[in-house]
């Protein structure tokens, strides 16, 4: 695991962004785009993006960590290892972005991949096993970073984890191990103990759906 690589990675990011502030211009073009069903409660709109996008940037290698101790509890180190390597390569080897997407603006692409990557395994692993691996709410935050890192390459960055998960799924999970039969019949209450302190991302920096 190279966690530590990424938290250095984004400690640079943080530095770059402190004398460019590449992100902050980009998130001023992108206020105006986000969809009705989202709203930004706090008085200063920009304030609470760039809050948001920097949380959800730091909150990968936090939650790479978190992942690793709950599959190690649950005996499924197996089962999940090899995500959290692919979420890794995002940050230390990511796929081709647009040439002005530097510092934190990249990372907030790879830190998109990522998220997506954590909510599309779990996606799968409720419809084959009945159980989330991660029982924590992503949606909001996954959708407000989606309009910030932008449609046409957020959908891009869908397709290319939907095509990462359905390949590791088919050739590198097995659901007949007795180790996962047990952590699904015994050990349901593991994960859950490890995600129940970890706030909603969206929520935090002052943003909620707008329902009605």
């Amino acid at each position: 695991m190279r966690v530590s690589t990424l938290r250095s990675i984004i400690s640079q990011a943080f530095l770059h962004e402190e004398k460019t502030h590449c992100l902050e211009r980009h998130l001023e073009e992108h206020i105006q785009n986000l969809p009705d069903r989202l709203r930004i409660t706090k008085e200063n709109e920009l304030s609470s993006l760039k809050s948001f996008a920097m949380e959800y940037i730091h909150h990968v290698p936090d939650f790479l960590d978190s992942l690793k101790e709950a599959a190690k509890k649950a005996g499924i180190e197996d089962h999940v290892y090899p995500f959290l390597k692919v979420a890794e390569d995002y940050f230390v080897h990511p796929p081709a972005l647009p040439n002005d997407h530097v510092g934190l603006m990249a990372l907030m692409d790879e830190a998109y991949l990522a998220h997506r990557l954590f909510e599309e395994v779990n996606d799968r692993y409720i419809t084959r096993v009945g159980i989330p691996l991660i029982p924590w709410d992503m949606t909001l935050a996954n959708v407000v970073a989606h309009q910030l890192v932008g449609e046409n390459l957020a959908n891009r960055l869908d397709v290319f984890v939907h095509r990462t998960v359905t390949k590791m799924m088919s050739q590198e999970i097995s659901y007949e191990s007795a180790a996962f039969k047990d952590y699904v019949q015994e050990e349901k209450g593991n994960l859950t103990n490890i995600w129940q302190d970890w706030p909603c991302l969206g929520k935090a920096s002052g943003i909620e759906w707008a329902f009605g």
